[in-house]
């Protein structure tokens, strides 16, 4: 199984990520991790990414989960995963990646991006995330509220995963 934790900066994916991994026993990987220099630098300086910044990301994120796959592992990794075409890309129609959309307003997203250091996303991009997010149904995520406290989060995320 592979979980990608979803949505826009400042819903606390990597948080509930390294949880879920901890809960699961198994590897995190951090989305961002993959971006590139370039990307980073945009996103520093506050330029929004457009698809074509977007699309070597998610298809060596993509080859990142079929690593795991082949080796046996399950596997949590980060990804804002922001529209439907991207899921797709990250799932490539394999059944054993779930997404986990954490879902939150603007005002928690917000404050939390306020409080952040160290990251390299300018705040000022929350809005055209969120202009360019197409929230996923239940049939290709599991969805939670960011404003729960995040140990009843990943209690919620194993909970659904039974039934799914």
């Amino acid at each position: 199984m592979i979980l990608i934790a979803m949505g826009v900066s400042g819903a606390g994916k990597s948080l509930i990520g390294e949880m879920l991994a901890e809960r699961l026993n198994c590897p995190f990987t951090d989305g961002d991790a993959f971006h590139s220099a370039a990307n980073k630098e945009k996103m520093h300086h506050g330029i929004p990414l457009t698809d074509e910044d977007r699309w070597p990301w998610l298809k060596t994120i993509r080859a990142a989960i079929e690593e795991k796959q082949r080796a046996g592992e399950t596997a949590v990794f980060t990804c804002s995963s922001l529209k439907r075409s991207y899921r797709d890309v990250l799932r490539a129609g394999d059944k054993d990646v779930c997404f986990v959309y954490l879902k939150g307003s603007m005002e928690v997203l917000r404050e939390r991006l306020g409080h952040r250091t160290g990251h390299f996303f300018d705040p000022s991009l929350l809005q055209s995330q969120l202009d360019t997010l197409e929230e996923p149904g239940e049939d290709e995520a599991v969805t939670e509220s960011i404003e729960l406290p995040p140990e009843q989060i990943v209690d919620n995320v194993m909970e659904k995963l039974k039934t799914r």
